[in-house]
């Protein structure tokens, strides 16, 4: 391999190929390293939430996703009774869309070799070595191993992350100690609500429609969750855990994989180091509870993107990558407790654990509950509190929505449009040009004058917003909200 890489990505999955493209669009060489010959055929993940969409959307994609996936304006927490509405978040995606991660894979590849990135499958990595200015990469394809040196490397290699091992990175947390089981069949009848989450005594089941007459379903089964991981699982063992849970006899015309997995969850102690980053299931490993897993692996990709855009392109932001782990470990260990109390009402299914099941599917009828609790699974709530300035506005952090602005030749631009390029965005209002016109601005910001219509946000004098939709700084006269 001759080429000359700036960045090596090492996972060909969707936070690998999201963060190569991430790098692409910053004018970044990147080669990614995939183990497999080919894409995957079947898919553990099958949700992209509100933000992951709005992520899409930035960057002009959305629509290769939207038109083949399946919407629902809910989701759930701990699959209890009582839904997640997501229909009243502020957003232009108010749905959990229903997308196989295979297809996901397959627009994403697509996607970076449309930006020119170097797709190389069959390429398995075997050896790292950090160096001051580089990192040296052993590689095997085939018989051959060969060598390459790149000043910087992200492991996006999941949860058995050779990258992460080779760096000696501590993976912390807990093995699994229980289990339950994932399937995707063709039913004989196809059901009239191909939609269900259903819990009792007998366990939990949740039942999604995936593509043409193919459903997946997810259940949780008392009786089997003590069965290893590794066991393979039956498809009498799948049928009469569904009879147990719904009392109703399936007829099942084709199994096309069944799948069990368990509640191991780790979390990296850094997801940097020196000049190798982690990100995805490389970082962190959960209960797949709420489908949350892939969308924060997204939201690792766009964070590193820019910022080793930026490093490599301008060395005077190299101090800029630190904020990477800070950013994001934060964000890890959140979601963690998060997802331990999903999957504590999860796995309990004594008289007690109802009983405790019922309270909180009760407490989700009050929208407030329900509110902090959807923007918390939908990826919207997430707020980079690190950041120097956060104390001089409390907007500061947070995302942005698609703001609507009204130039000065009267035309309107949404901002999700305008951020398809992946610069940071600054919008100034029309009083405070002769100002900005004084300051050097960097090439790579992009700068936008005009009026913010949205009432949520006005009276602003400047906004500088991230390539990832973050609110970087605000200078105002008087503003109110912005999310």
């Amino acid at each position: 391999m001759e080429n000359y890489y700036d960045v090596a990505v090492v996972g060909g999955g969707p936070v690998g190929l999201m963060t190569a493209c991430e790098l692409a669009i910053q004018g970044i060489n990147v080669v990614v390293l995939e183990r497999r010959v080919d894409r995957i055929r079947n898919s553990r993940a099958l949700t992209l939430h509100p933000r992951s969409l709005e992520l899409m959307a930035m960057r002009g994609i959305e629509n290769r996703f939207l038109s083949r996936g399946k919407k629902l304006d809910t989701s759930h927490f701990a699959a209890l009774d009582t839904r997640l509405n997501f229909k009243n978040l502020d957003t232009d995606f108010p749905y959990t869309l229903f997308i196989p991660q295979s297809i996901t894979e397959e627009i994403l590849e697509e996607r970076a070799l449309e930006l020119g990135v170097d797709i190389k499958r069959g390429h398995t990595l075997k050896d790292l070595k950090q160096y001051e200015t580089f990192v040296q990469l052993g590689i095997e394809q085939r018989d051959t191993i060969y060598k390459i040196e790149v000043p910087y490397v992200i492991g996006a290699d999941g949860a058995r992350s050779v990258v992460r091992e080779l760096s000696n990175i501590p993976f912390n947390g807990k093995n699994t100690t229980t289990t339950a089981i994932l399937g995707d069949v063709i039913l004989e009848d196809i059901p009239d609500t191909p939609f269900l989450s259903t819990s009792n005594i007998n366990g939990i089941l949740m039942m999604v429609p995936i593509a043409l007459d193919v459903i997946r379903f997810a259940i949780v089964d008392p009786k089997n969750q003590a069965i290893p991981v590794h066991v393979a699982v039956t498809e009498k063992e799948f049928i009469d855990s569904i009879y147990s849970i719904t009392g109703e006899h399936i007829q099942i015309k084709s199994t096309l994989w069944l799948s069990r997995f368990g509640n191991a969850t780790k979390l990296a102690n850094t997801y940097q180091h020196k000049r190798v980053f982690l990100a995805g299931d490389a970082a962190h490993i959960h209960f797949p509870a709420g489908g949350q897993g892939l969308n924060v692996g997204l939201q690792d990709a766009f964070n590193i993107g820019w910022k080793l855009g930026l490093a490599i392109k301008h060395k005077k932001y190299e101090s800029l990558l630190k904020s990477y782990h800070i950013e994001r470990h934060a964000v890890g260990k959140q979601f963690f407790k998060e997802v331990q109390a999903q999957e504590q009402l999860m796995i309990n299914f004594s008289n007690a654990g109802m009983e405790l099941r019922a309270l909180f599917s009760h407490l989700l009828t009050y929208s407030e509950i329900n509110n902090d609790l959807s923007e918390r699974v939908s990826g919207l709530g997430v707020r980079y509190s690190s950041m120097h300035d956060i104390e001089r506005h409390p907007l500061i952090g947070k995302r942005c929505t698609n703001l609507t602005i009204s130039s000065q030749n009267k035309k309107s631009y949404k901002l999700f449009e305008l951020m398809q390029d992946g610069k940071f965005i600054l919008l100034i209002h029309p009083s405070y040009i002769d100002k900005i016109n004084k300051m050097n601005i960097d090439s790579h910001i992009k700068v936008i004058v005009g009026e913010i219509q949205d009432s949520k946000l006005q009276n602003i004098d400047t906004v500088l917003i991230r390539p990832d939709g973050h609110i970087a700084t605000i200078e105002y006269t008087k503003i109110d909200n912005c999310e």
